[in-house]
Order: C-alpha cells, then structure tokens, then sequence
C-alpha cells in the first residue's frame, strides 16, 4: 500500500494526500477526514521514500538511466530533477546498464523503496523484443511508468519524445538541397530513437527499409570515441569511399567528423557539410560551430513531470507526447541552393 492507493481509495488525487499528510492547511475538514479515515481503515505505516507520507518525510519519483555519464542522458536528468524539485518531489536515481535482466532487477528495487512513479530515461529502454519490455507494463499495475524519448504502449505508461524521424529526414534532405552528392549516415545506437532516426535517412535518401550498413556503403555504424571516430572515417575515405556530406547520430560523431576534415585538410562546409544531433554544448565549442538537431530535450523532460504532475493530481493526461525537432544552423553546413 503507497500514497497511489490510498488516493485511489479516497477519491483523492496524491497531492491532496500528501497535503493531509503534511498538515497543510489548504484541504478542507471534510476532505482531510476522508483521507485520515482511508489510512487508519488501511493501517496504513507512513514509508519514508514514499509520496508526502506525513511530516519531516520525502516525497520520491524514481529515474532509470543506462548510463549516466552520456551527455544526452545526464543533461535528462538534470531537467528532469530540477522539475521534480519545483514540484516538491526528491528524485532516486539507478543507472542500469544495458542488460534486460539489470534494468528489471533495478525497477523491483524502486518499487520495494514505494516511490510514486518511475522515469525511464533514453529509448534503449523499448525493447525490440516485446517479451522483454513485460518487466515495465508489471510495474505500471503499480505507479506511473513515464518514459523520455521512447514510445512503448501500455496502461499506465506514458511517453514524450521528440520526432526523430522527421528530424533526420529533414536534415539529410538540407544535405541535398545545398548540393551534396554522397551523404554518408554515421549512428551509434539501435534503440528505438536510433531506429527511428535511420529511418529518417533511409526516406530521404528514397532507400528501401530493408537497407542497413551491410547493403548500403553509405550507412556506417560506429561506437568509438571522438579520435576512433576519425580515424574510421579516415578509413573509409582511404578505402575508396567518398562523401561530401554526414548526417550524425549525435554531436560526439559530428565532433569526430570536423576532427577528420580537419586531419585530411577538408574545409568545412566548403568540400564537406556535417550535420550533428542533439545540439548540445559541443556544437558550439567546435571550430567551426556544428549545425545540429535540437531535439527539445528540455521541453521534453519538462512536459514528463507536467505529465506526471497531472496524473498525480487525477486529471487526463495523454499516452504519448511528441515534439518537432529544430534544425540549428551554424558553420558546417551551406546555404540550401
């Protein structure tokens, strides 16, 4: 039994019990009787990681993360915790790792400690495989699963994310329409957001689903740091492969890109165009500064909690929220002819 049930039970929403809970003197006689009298027929025992549960207690919403130390996924976290602290909520923080199994055992664990709602950051989370994604669809039987750039379909679950698609789809189609011949799709990841995004690529460049990096040389995937990243490049182009355009997965590859053309005396935009994703603070570190995709991280996890805030307090809140990318231009790409 959690502050969710005994809302449920009284005709409540979270907020109003954990004001009753707290003293506050904004709920009416009437309302903080119905909930006093829920809790004592509930013996219900005040946990201290729960919602609002009573004086000099924590209020928490759990944050699953795979890897923290990903810039996408810490400046998430930041927003996110922000917004949960204007909103008078701590924030339980596990990072998982990859492994389904890890991801599962760390959901249990935020249930055990009774927080009021668990936030899934990053669509690495969606599974391609339905059967795993059945350890999240259990768990929102018991509190709002809300998950941040990732859809997966279920009750009690709730998805905002940014169109992926779309934002590569125009991206690339920029490429294009400022005269690049050799696109060249450089990713690092097939999550969900990462499928969504080569999908993007594939329509713009007219390429049929079917196509991956084994059948099309123009589609690289690649997991290195910044220096691998341009020394693969530097293969490539030493192999024979020529391209007057990239279109990123992340800003860390299109760092790794200007790294390339600069190392083989390429000017940029000039002989070769790159366009990054995320539009993080690198993109404006690099020399020349790097067009991105700005993903509207912030609204995204700002729109999560206002979500989640909703369903706290019993109103409508939709299944799924998308946003529109932005395409930010700066020095590595040219004028659309």
């Amino acid at each position: 039994m959690n502050i969710y049930d005994i809302s449920k039970k009284a005709g409540v929403s979270i907020a109003t019990v954990s004001r009753v809970l707290n003293g506050n003197s904004y709920v009416s006689e009437k309302t903080k009787e119905k909930v006093l009298k829920v809790i004592e027929e509930c013996s219900y025992t005040p946990n201290a990681f729960a919602r609002g549960l009573g004086l000099n207690t924590m209020s928490t919403v759990g944050i699953m993360c795979a890897d923290s130390s990903d810039p996408y996924i810490a400046r998430a976290i930041y927003f996110i915790e922000q917004e949960l602290r204007q909103n008078n909520y701590d924030a339980l923080l596990c990072c998982t790792g990859f492994d389904v199994e890890v991801k599962e055992k760390y959901m249990n664990l935020l249930l055990s400690k009774r927080t009021d709602a668990i936030i899934l950051v990053g669509s690495n989370f969606v599974e391609a495989d339905n059967e795993k994604n059945q350890y999240i669809r259990e768990a929102a039987k018991k509190v709002p699963i809300m998950i941040v750039n990732g859809a997966l379909d279920g009750e009690n679950i709730y998805c905002t994310l940014c169109d992926d698609y779309h934002a590569v789809f125009e991206a690339t189609k920029t490429l294009k329409n400022s005269g690049c011949k050799n696109i060249l799709y450089l990713y690092n990841s097939k999550s969900y957001s990462g499928k969504k995004k080569l999908s993007g690529f594939k329509s713009a460049m007219n390429l049929d689903k079917s196509v991956s990096e084994e059948n099309y040389e123009y589609i690289k995937f690649f997991n290195g740091n910044i220096k691998e990243i341009k020394d693969y490049l530097t293969s490539l182009r030493n192999n024979g492969l020529e391209f007057d355009g990239i279109v990123t997965a992340d800003d860390n590859l299109a760092i790794g890109a200007l790294k390339y053309a600069k190392e083989n005396n390429i000017k940029v935009p000039n002989e070769l165009s790159i366009i990054g994703f995320n539009n993080s603070i690198v993109a404006e570190c690099s020399e020349p500064e790097l067009t991105s995709i700005d993903n509207k991280l912030e609204a995204v996890c700002y729109n999560c909690i206002s979500t989640l805030m909703n369903i706290f307090d019993g109103m409508h809140a939709p299944l799924k929220t998308v946003f529109s990318a932005e395409i930010i231009y700066r020095g590595t790409t040219r004028p659309n002819s």
